[in-house]
C-alpha cells in the first residue's frame, strides 16, 4: 500500500502561464524587469520557464545594452534541448532566439568543444553560443584570464552545481569573473540550496546579486490544468522488483529512476535491474534501430513505448535525440533512467515519478518532483512516489534503510514548506501609510528596534525558505527533535542559529536572532496548517495586522479552532503563541506522518538509531557494558529501555543503540564492498 505523506490540491488560477503582451510568463515578467542588473539570480522551480527567460534576458543584453556576446552553461549535454531556436516574436517579443551556427555545443566530444569556445570568443560574427558546465569551466582555465570575457553575458543554469567550497571549479571560476571582469552573469536555479550545505556564493559575492524568487506554489498554483500534486512512499520486503509492480501504473506516464549502484537498495548490476523494470512492464516487442525506443506489450494487451537511459552504449545518443524531439502525448510512455531525467529534463506529459531507494539530497528530490509537474492539457494529478525498503524492527542489526527513513521524514517535512502558500514578513517601519497588507503577509513590530537593511535584503531574497531548506537538510539538527519533542530547544537555541550564522557570516548576533525567530515562526504556522481561504465550522477569527490596526497576537481565549486573519486569508494558530515561538515544536507533524504506515517497534528502532547518532558513547564503554546488557536482558527479559527512569539503564540502552548502529555501519560497508 502506497501512503500519501502529502497531496496538494492548487487554484488553476492560470497565472502563472498566462502571457503578457510580449509573450512572457509571470516568473518570466518578473525576471525581465530585473534585465539592468550585471549579476542577477534567478530562483524559481521546474517547469516555470526558466530557460525561456533566460533567452529573453540575453536578447536584452546583446540587442539593447551593448554586450558583445552571450554565453549559457548547462550542466549536461541532455538539457541543452531547452535553449533550442524559439521563435519569441511570434508572441510579442523584439526578437527570436536562436544559437549561432557551429556553437552548439551540447553535443558528444570533448576536447574540440573547449577550442570552439575558445574560438567564439574571437568570432567578430557569433553572438550566442550554448555548451555545458565542463566544458565552460576548462575553457576558463585554459585561459587563465577573465578578462577574455569582458563585455559577455555568462548564464549559468542549475546554479546549485556551484559552491563557495574551495575546490569547486564553476565557484572559482564565477568568483574570478566577478573579481577580475566585466562579464555580466546571470545564475538560475530551481533550488538555492545544496546537499552538502556549503554555501553556494560567499556573502559577499551574494550581495553583489539582484534576487528575483518565484516560489513553488506561486507556480502551482497559477497552473490551467493540474490540480494537484501528491508525495508518497511505499514500504518493500525483499527486491524491490516485485513491489515495483504495484506501484507502477501502466496507464500513466511515468519516469522511473532505479537506485544508485552503491546503495543499499540496489543489486550493483544497473543493466539487469533495467531488465527486471521491462520484466515489470511487459514484453519486449521490438526496438527501433535508429531511435533505440523500445515497444513493449503488457499483460493485458496494451503496447507502450519505452526509453532506456541507463544503458550507457552509442544508442543513448539516440534515445535521448529522440526524447527532446517528442511533441505529442502518444509518442512516450515510460523512461527508465539513474543519473537523467532529473534537473532540466522537459517531458510535460510525465504524471508519475517513482524513485526507487532513497535520495539523500533533498535538492535532488525537489528536480525530480519537478519533471511531474509541468502544466499540460489532460494531466489533472502528479504524483511523486519513493520505493523504498522497510526497516525489520526485530533484526538484531539495525538496517541501513532507517537512516534513510529519516530522510524521507525530513522531505515531507521540507515539501510541506515548499509547497504551502508563500510567507512573507514585512517590517512594520517600511510599510506605507494605508497599505492593505497581501495574503502571507505577516508585520514585524520592529518600531522600539527597527531591522537591519541586511535583514530586510535577506527576507526579500528569500533568506527564510534558504534557512529552512538548510536546517531541514541537516540531519544532526533535525533528528534529536524527531526523537524527543521536548527536546525541540535544541534546534530552536543551537541548531537553527548556527546554520543562520553559516550561511550568513556577516550578521551580528541581533540579526541572527531575529531571523531565527522568523524562521521558527515560518515553520510552526506552515505545521499547524498554513494559509487557509474557508474557515471550518466553530472558528474564532483573531483580528489580522494592518498598517494603522495593530494585532498582538492570538488572545488567550483562543480555541483549538482559533485562527489570525492576514490580508485576505487566515493561519491557524491552534496552540500556537506566536511571541513564545520556542514553546512550540515546529516538528510535531513527524510522528503523524509515521503513524500512517509505520508500526510502534519500527518507531523504537528509529529511535534507537537516533540515539546512537547523538550518544557520547565511545568504544571502549561499549566493550566495557556490552556483558551488562546480556546479563540485563537475562535477568529482565528485555532489553534496557532509552525511556527508563534509571539512568544507569538508560546509559546500558544507549550502548546498545551504539552497538547496532555500530553493526549496520559494518554491514553497509561489506555491501558497499562487493560491489565495488
Amino acid at each position: 500500500m502506497t501512503t500519501e505523506l502529502l497531496t496538494v490540491h492548487y487554484g488553476q488560477t492560470g497565472q502563472s502561464t498566462a502571457q503578457n503582451p510580449m509573450g512572457m510568463r509571470e516568473m518570466q515578467a518578473r525576471a525581465y524587469a530585473a534585465r539592468n542588473a550585471q549579476y542577477l539570480l534567478l530562483k524559481a522551480p521546474p517547469a516555470s520557464g526558466k530557460s525561456r527567460a533566460l533567452m529573453f534576458l540575453a536578447l536584452d543584453k546583446v540587442m539593447n545594452q551593448g554586450l558583445h556576446k552571450a554565453i549559457v552553461a548547462v550542466p549536461e549535454i541532455s538539457i541543452g534541448g531547452s535553449f533550442a531556436n524559439t521563435n519569441l516574436s511570434a508572441f510579442g517579443f523584439f526578437a527570436d532566439w536562436h544559437v549561432d551556427a557551429g556553437y552548439n555545443l551540447c553535443t558528444l566530444g570533448n576536447e574540440w568543444k573547449i577550442n570552439k569556445l575558445i574560438e567564439f570568443l574571437d568570432d567578430p560574427e557569433a553572438r550566442f553560443l550554448l555548451c555545458t558546465h565542463s566544458t565552460l569551466r576548462n575553457a576558463y582555465e585554459r585561459l587563465g584570464d577573465a578578462r577574455k570575457f569582458d563585455n559577455m553575458l555568462i548564464a549559468i543554469d542549475e546554479f546549485h552545481h556551484t559552491s563557495a567550497e574551495e575546490g569547486n571549479k564553476l565557484g572559482a571560476m564565477v568568483d574570478g569573473l566577478i573579481r577580475n571582469s566585466s562579464a555580466h552573469i546571470v545564475a538560475m536555479t530551481g533550488s538555492y540550496f545544496r546537499g552538502d550545505q556549503v554555501p553556494i556564493l560567499p556573502p559577499e559575492a551574494e550581495a553583489l546579486f539582484t534576487q528575483v524568487t518565484y516560489t513553488y506554489y506561486e507556480q502551482l498554483n497559477g497552473y490551467k490544468h493540474l490540480k494537484s500534486l501528491g508525495l508518497g512512499y511505499h514500504f518493500y520486503q525483499g527486491r524491490y522488483f516485485e513491489a515495483m509492480k504495484e506501484v507502477l501504473d501502466l496507464n500513466k506516464k511515468t519516469i522511473v529512476h532505479i537506485p544508485n549502484v552503491n546503495s543499499a537498495e540496489s543489486t550493483g548490476q544497473k543493466y539487469s535491474e533495467v531488465d527486471y523494470v521491462l520484466d515489470a512492464i511487459g514484453e519486449v516487442k521490438d526496438k527501433d534501430p535508429k531511435t533505440g525506443i523500445m515497444t513493449l506489450k503488457t499483460r493485458d494487451g496494451k503496447l507502450l513505448k519505452v526509453a532506456d537511459l541507463v544503458t550507457d552504449d552509442p544508442m543513448r545518443v539516440n534515445v535521448l535525440s529522440f526524447l527532446r524531439d517528442i511533441r505529442q502525448r502518444d509518442e512516450m510512455d515510460i523512461i527508465i533512467a539513474l543519473g537523467m531525467a532529473k534537473e532540466g529534463f522537459d517531458w510535460p506529459w510525465c504524471e508519475h515519478v517513482l524513485t526507487i531507494g532513497y535520495r539523500s539530497s533533498l535538492t535532488e528530490v525537489v528536480q525530480i518532483i519537478g519533471r511531474a509537474t509541468r502544466d499540460c492539457e489532460g494531466k489533472s494529478h502528479a504524483q511523486f512516489t519513493n520505493l523504498i525498503a522497510q526497516p525489520d524492527a526485530e533484526d538484531e542489526d539495525v538496517k541501513n534503510s532507517v537512516n534513510n527513513m529519516l530522510k524521507a521524514i525530513t522531505l515531507s517535512l521540507l515539501m510541506r514548506e515548499v509547497l504551502a502558500p508563500n510567507i512573507t514578513f514585512r517590517p512594520r517601519s517600511l510599510l506605507r501609510e494605508g497599505e492593505t497588507l497581501q495574503p502571507g503577509d505577516i508585520v514585524i513590530d520592529d518600531s522600539e528596534a527597527p531591522i537591519s537593511p541586511r535583514v530586510h535584503e535577506i527576507l526579500n531574497s528569500g533568506g527564510i525558505e534558504q534557512i529552512v531548506t538548510t536546517l531541514l537538510n541537516t540531519p544532526e539538527a533535525v533528528n534529536p527533535v524527531i526523537a524527543a519533542p521536548d527536546e525541540h530547544k535544541i534546534l530552536t537555541e543551537a541548531a537553527m542559529p548556527r546554520i543562520i550564522t553559516q550561511l550568513f557570516p556577516d550578521l551580528p548576533p541581533e540579526d541572527v536572532s531575529m531571523l531565527n525567530d522568523l524562521a521558527q515562526t515560518q515553520m510552526v504556522i506552515t505545521a499547524n496548517g498554513g494559509l487557509v481561504t474557508e474557515l471550518p465550522p466553530g472558528a474564532e477569527v483573531i483580528p489580522g495586522d494592518t498598517t494603522t490596526d495593530r494585532d498582538d497576537g492570538p488572545s488567550n481565549s483562543a480555541g483549538a479552532l482559533a485562527f489570525l486573519r492576514v490580508g485576505e486569508k487566515f493561519i491557524n494558530v491552534s496552540s500556537l503563541n506566536i511571541d513564545l515561538i520556542e514553546s512550540v515544536n515546529p516538528f510535531q507533524g513527524a510522528y503523524e506522518i509515521l503513524s500512517k504506515s509505520v508500526t510502534a517497534p519500527m518507531l523504537k528502532t528509529i529511535q534507537d538509531q537516533v540515539t546512537a547518532q547523538r550518544s557520547s558513547v565511545s568504544e571502549e564503554e561499549a566493550v566495557l557494558l556490552w556483558p551488562r546488557i546480556k546479563d540485563f536482558k537475562r535477568q529482565f527479559g528485555v532489553e534496557p529501555s532509552l525511556n527508563a527512569t534509571d539512568a544507569y539503564e538508560r546509559r546500558l540502552a544507549e550502548v546498545l543503540a551504539y552497538v547496532r548502529n555500530k553493526k549496520a555501519q559494518q554491514i553497509q560497508a561489506a555491501q558497499a564492498a562487493k560491489t565495488e
